[in-house]
């Protein structure tokens, strides 16, 4: 509570008597004011209509008030205690008078007007607190172990003996001090270890946590969302799971023991690993191998129907990763017709294609997720009405066609953008002859117009796709079954075989053309069974692969002998092999059976990489080949003389 101001005394009789002469001498005022009116009117009731004047002059003497309000038997006061210091000054009027010479009206306004100022005055103020209850409230508090959390009283050094004073209520309390000065009991936080910490954070998250009903649960995980994100998380986890580890038993310091060096680099064949689907490729023929362009690692493959199921799709594709040691596919594809053929789209590695048994067209992509095409060609007379037994892709990134061809005589260019109708059509016939049924396709290394195919009759033609003459061109007459598979050599190196061509044929044979020659170069009869399909090594020059239909697969080196294999190998199970293909680096081959496996084999350094010399020891080969055929044809045209 603030103290009182004491004021100095004053004596307040003299106040009153002052302010009781003040109310006088207005009234006296007042009197002086009508008495002056009263005589106006009467000069003007003695003088009417005189021009000399309606008032007393200025000029003349009026009436003294202090003489008036001695005659009333009151005591005037000084003009100091009504006017301020400004007025006390002589103030020269109009005519050289000063303020006592003026009339008595005029005296009177300005009296009048003086004594409305204001002044300021003090005025005393004193607070009296309330009076407050004081009420008092018991809490428990108990010890707790570790560091202590209480607050002490703390008191500012400037305000100690006024918070003990009797006006400490309304001066600053420390924290922790209630209004009543009675200090604040506040629960103790124990002290909690990162552990504990992090148990009290697990259970209130559990508390949030709210269960869903069955309904709800079905409904997230047939969510497309939910699907997609298990499908991609077990692809990840299957492949974290099945990759090989290195060994970490490896004894650097022990010296390698040369006997097993030789057995590894006698090795030529030896099997890796097999890809097959219980669900998806189980008794379903493989009939088409293609690698992706862009993922090495990545293989099609096309499946024909499963007549043990005859519910499910009849045409399947599958891509397989080899570069994981994962079992199942990457890729499931599938569509209402058996595929015959398949290939990934070159310079659009997330597009695949597939050749149909109906002569259709298919096309899937990987980036949706759906097995079903999203493209697929009709089935009109414009385009095939036979089975597509191959796809290729030709040209270049800014300009590149599918071509096909089918045992309907067509060959047809495909727009990625449009598989509505066919872009180009041209008709397979020699000579004006009747159509050819083409079997296989294949065009020479970076050749987009020349073409050569194999047929039912088992001729081989070759043919150009644009130019002064279009279509089959010529015929080279060597199989007496039909033609199974056919490949140009795409080996580049110093000396140029692109003219060089391999076919297989169900007459049992393999045969070495040329587009030069008119007859094949060489033939291999060594096969005991119908040759399904045959495939060029992709990095040496005279080594290249076949399989037949009694399950064995064959690797070939001219350079070392052109009568028998360099290495075989055989399948374990009672199998017809019906394609093979070569990885891009040339060290494994993979070849697919008519079971629906697909077994991937390594093929040993010494056979598979050449050395620099391979291509001149080729050139001599293909030589002594081509001579030993003149001498035979020279000894059969002079037996057929005799």
């Amino acid at each position: 509570m603030a103290s009182l101001q004491h004021q100095p005394s004053r004596d307040w009789k003299s106040e009153k008597a002052k302010k009781q002469a003040r109310i006088k001498e207005i009234q006296a005022l007042r009197v002086l004011r009508k008495a002056q009116i009263q005589l106006e009117k009467e000069n003007k009731g003695e003088n009417g209509g005189s021009g000399d004047g309606g008032s007393l002059p200025l000029s003349e003497p009026s009436i003294d008030v202090d003489e008036y309000l001695k005659s009333l038997g009151l005591q005037p006061q000084s003009d100091t205690s009504i006017f301020t210091d400004e007025d006390k000054s002589p103030a020269l009027a109009s005519d050289g008078s000063n303020l006592h010479g003026k009339s008595p009206a005029t005296k009177a306004e300005d009296f009048q007007r003086r004594v409305d100022r204001l002044t300021v005055s003090q005025v005393t103020q004193t607070n009296i607190p309330p009076h407050e209850v004081v009420a008092y409230a018991k809490e428990t508090q108990t010890v707790q172990s570790g560091p202590d959390h209480r607050d002490f009283l703390t008191f500012d050094d400037g305000q100690e003996e006024e918070s003990l004073s009797l006006d400490h209520r309304h001066s600053k309390l420390p924290p922790g001090i209630l209004r009543h000065g009675m200090p604040e009991v506040m629960e103790v936080t124990p002290a909690l270890t990162e552990g504990e910490k992090e148990i009290s954070k697990m259970k209130e998250e559990e508390k949030l946590k709210v269960e869903l009903s069955e309904d709800e649960k079905e409904a997230i995980a047939l969510s497309p969302d939910f699907q997609r994100f298990v499908l991609r998380a077990a692809k990840i986890m299957e492949r974290a799971i099945s990759q090989q580890l290195p060994d970490i038993l490896v004894d650097y310091a022990k010296s390698a023991d040369a006997e097993d060096e030789r057995e590894k680099s006698a090795t030529k064949l030896s099997l890796n690993r097999v890809f097959f689907d219980d669900k998806w490729s189980r008794n379903r023929c493989v009939t088409c191998l293609d690698w992706s362009s862009q993922y090495p690692e990545l293989l099609a493959a096309s499946y024909s129907h499963n007549a043990d199921a005859p519910n499910e799709p009849d045409g399947v594709c599958l891509i397989w990763n080899t570069k994981f040691s994962k079992t199942t596919p990457e890729f499931i594809f599938h569509c209402q017709s058996p595929l015959t053929a398949c290939t990934f789209a070159k310079f659009h590695p997330n597009l695949v294609l597939g050749g149909t048994y109906s002569g259709s067209i298919v096309l899937w992509d990987n980036r949706l997720e759906k097995r079903t095409p999203v493209q697929r060609s009709p089935l009109t007379t414009s385009a095939h009405t036979h089975p597509v037994y191959c796809l290729k892709v030709v040209g270049t990134q800014n300009s590149h066609n599918v071509i096909s061809i089918s045992t309907d005589g067509k060959l047809c260019s495909w727009s990625l953008d449009m598989l509505s109708q066919p872009q180009e059509t041209l008709d397979l016939a020699y000579r004006q002859g009747k159509p050819v049924a083409a079997t296989s396709l294949s065009f020479p290394p970076g050749g987009i117009n020349n073409f050569i195919v194999g047929s039912e009759d088992g001729t081989v033609y070759s043919g150009c796709r644009h130019g002064t003459k279009t279509g089959i061109l010529e015929a080279f007459d060597g199989h007496h079954a039909p033609v199974t598979g056919i490949h140009s050599h795409a080996v580049p190196g110093p000396v140029d075989f692109s003219n060089l061509y391999l076919t297989s044929s169900f007459d049992w044979t393999l045969k070495l053309w040329s587009l030069k020659e008119s007859k094949p170069l060489y033939s291999f009869d060594g096969s005991g069974d119908y040759v399904y399909d045959v495939a060029w090594s992709p990095i040496h020059p005279s080594v290249f692969a076949s399989v037949d239909g009694g399950g064995k697969l064959d690797l070939w080196n001219l350079n070392n002998d052109t009568e028998l294999p360099a290495a075989s190998a055989t399948v374990d199970d009672p199998v017809a092999l019906n394609r093979v293909s070569w990885t891009e680096s040339g060290l494994h081959v993979v070849v697919g059976d008519d079971m629906g496996k697909i077994w991937v084999y390594d093929v040993g350094e010494q056979l598979a990489i050449p050395r620099s010399d391979e291509w001149q020891k080729f050139s001599k080969t293909l030589t002594e080949l081509k001579y030993n055929q003149t001498t035979e044809d020279f000894d059969m045209s002079s037996n057929s003389s005799r």
